[in-house]
């Protein structure tokens, strides 16, 4: 058995329970043993001083993709367990779109059994919605979500059809899981590269009409309404859309939504002179959408912030802009630029952490993201204030496709424990 852990002279910081307040934590057989003012250190402890640091839960990340199986030359499991940790993420959902796609409970106890080996994160695996991630017979939930998944999604392709829709929403629903969709009807977004407006027509680019993803949310509340299932919106990027979730959990229907750093801290003028580090999906949007994100952050109509990590590789992106991949890396950016509407007066610190840690594992029903005796101890060490760059190519981990690649950020990760085992720093 390895030996107590103390961490000393912390802020520590639990949204959960709204703990912000000097003090240790001790640490002992995988678990938080004791927290607060006072504690002394059992014999043989190790000792770790946090010189003031935050001590907060690890960041519970409900999107991100990697390219094993199937693009192991985009990433490896392995290199998004060191971009993650470096990031301070100790929880990390993969999506099923991968080759072969998670619509086979094999493949889901192989993403599993590979997390596990990492020996740092708990890598949990999306299930198909529907077979080959191809939008027309749903998957075999039940096999599915005994194997280990942890909810249903296509990933970064939409639910097209609404037959398909409601029945993934009614049979998920018998298995206490959701539905994870991506928010863009097809047809309207098919050989878009940037969303519709005076910027896509002036670079010359095919647009996306914002109401894409509008109307894909509109007809999936009616689902939802209906079928009493759980929907949950991915990446959500607009006004528009926000206004209609809001709405529907006024109504109180089963849903929920999520957002990434992109959408609230660029806007559509970061894809610049064709960049196509800027390129995602969906794609940037006008300044007056980036300002409704962050709106809908402060008031909780978003419920969590993911790092929707997709990782490319340099030939993925050297590419005339229409032909390149949509996707960026953002595990080890997710903190910073989220705490940098911390640092500009949008969001409480605690606010801004909770959507990144218990807001996720609320959703999820995981038993991590909160400072409590008897909670695993997935714990992140971090200085909000400390400055440094983002530069691809520097990035840990294999995928170095940043949207941020080149700004300013305040909030670095000093440390990283999984199960009181430290795995960064």
């Amino acid at each position: 058995m390895a030996a107590p852990l103390l961490l000393t002279n912390a802020r520590l910081l639990d949204p959960a329970s709204g703990l912000d307040a000097p003090g240790a934590m001790l640490v002992g057989d995988g678990a938080i043993l004791d927290l607060g003012s006072g504690l002394a250190a059992p014999e043989g402890a190790e000792l770790v001083d946090c010189a003031g640091a935050c001590l907060a839960p690890g960041l519970v990340d409900m999107r991100a993709a990697t390219g094993e199986p199937g693009a192991e030359y985009r990433e490896t499991i392995a290199s998004l367990a060191e971009a993650a940790v470096a990031g301070g993420i100790t929880t990390l959902c993969a999506l099923p779109d991968t080759d072969p796609p998670l619509d086979d409970a094999a493949l889901v106890q192989f993403i599993l059994r590979r997390g596990e080996a990492t020996g740092c994160i708990s890598l949990l695996p999306y299930g198909a919605a529907t077979k080959g991630c191809e939008g027309r017979e749903i998957a075999e939930y039940g096999l599915l979500r005994e194997a280990g998944a942890i909810a249903f999604t296509d990933g970064r392709r939409a639910i097209a059809s609404a037959r398909t829709m409601r029945l993934a929403l009614s049979y998920a629903r018998a298995f206490g899981a959701m539905i994870i969709q991506h928010p863009e009807e097809p047809t309207l977004a098919a050989g878009g590269a940037a969303t519709e407006g005076e910027l896509a027509t002036r670079l010359g680019l095919p647009g996306i009409p914002p109401v894409a993803e509008t109307m894909m949310i509109a007809r999936d509340i009616a689902l939802a309404r209906i079928t009493g299932g759980h929907v949950h919106f991915a990446h959500v990027s607009t006004g528009a859309a926000l206004d209609l979730i809001r709405a529907a959990k006024i109504e109180g229907l089963r849903v929920t939504c999520d957002t990434a750093p992109p959408y609230f801290d660029l806007n559509e003028t970061a894809i610049g002179d064709w960049r196509t580090y800027a390129k995602l999906s969906p794609p940037l949007r006008p300044e007056a959408d980036r300002q409704a994100v962050v709106a809908a952050l402060a008031d909780g109509t978003i419920d969590a912030i993911a790092s929707d990590h997709q990782p490319r590789d340099a030939d993925d992106k050297r590419l005339p802009f229409v032909q390149a991949e949509a996707g960026g890396a953002g595990l080890a950016t997710l903190l910073a630029v989220t705490l940098a509407r911390v640092h500009g007066g949008d969001l409480a610190l605690l606010q801004a952490l909770g959507l990144l840690t218990a807001g996720p594992a609320a959703l999820l029903g995981l038993p991590v993201g909160r400072l409590a005796r008897g909670a695993p101890a997935d714990l992140m060490l971090f200085d909000p204030d400390r400055a440094w760059q983002v530069k691809a190519g520097h990035l840990a981990g294999k995928a170095q496709n940043s949207p941020f690649d080149g700004r300013a950020v305040e909030g670095r990760v000093i440390g990283t424990w999984k199960a009181g085992r430290r795995v960064f720093g």
